[in-house]
């Protein structure tokens, strides 16, 4: 499962925690498996999994309760999501408005083509 050599694999933990999140497979308030249960699971170094989870707790994604475990933190999903639209942005979205801007196209014309194509690709018109 962790076998992504360009990203370390407590940078993978987080991000599959996170996708379990976001794909509701985790809810809010949910516990997460312990550090020692993941590190089993997946024949993963536990200090390697403690540091994933402590990139989710430092963020407001996971919360530790002492004595009790760690949980999916109340909004996570809304922080995830926010947290990716903003990197949508920096990430698609700005450089794909500088290339339509390099080629001379208009505001409405690039948004009348992610109109259409948005509709193509979802079946919806907003």
């Amino acid at each position: 499962m962790f076998d992504n050599d360009s990203q370390p694999i407590y940078i993978q933990i987080a991000q599959d925690l996170e996708h379990q999140i976001l794909s509701s497979t985790l809810a809010e308030g949910d516990q997460v498996l312990s550090t020692t249960q993941y590190s089993t699971l997946y024949r993963i170094n536990p200090a390697t999994v403690a540091k994933g989870f402590s990139l989710l707790i430092d963020g407001g994604i996971l919360e530790k309760r002492r004595g009790i475990g760690t949980f999916v933190a109340a909004g996570a999903r809304d922080r995830l999501n926010q947290r990716a639209r903003e990197a949508f942005v920096d990430d698609h979205l700005a450089p794909l408005i500088k290339r339509a801007s390099d080629i001379g196209m208009t505001p409405d014309a690039l948004i009348n083509l992610i109109r259409i194509h948005f509709t193509e690709l979802t079946g919806r018109t907003s």
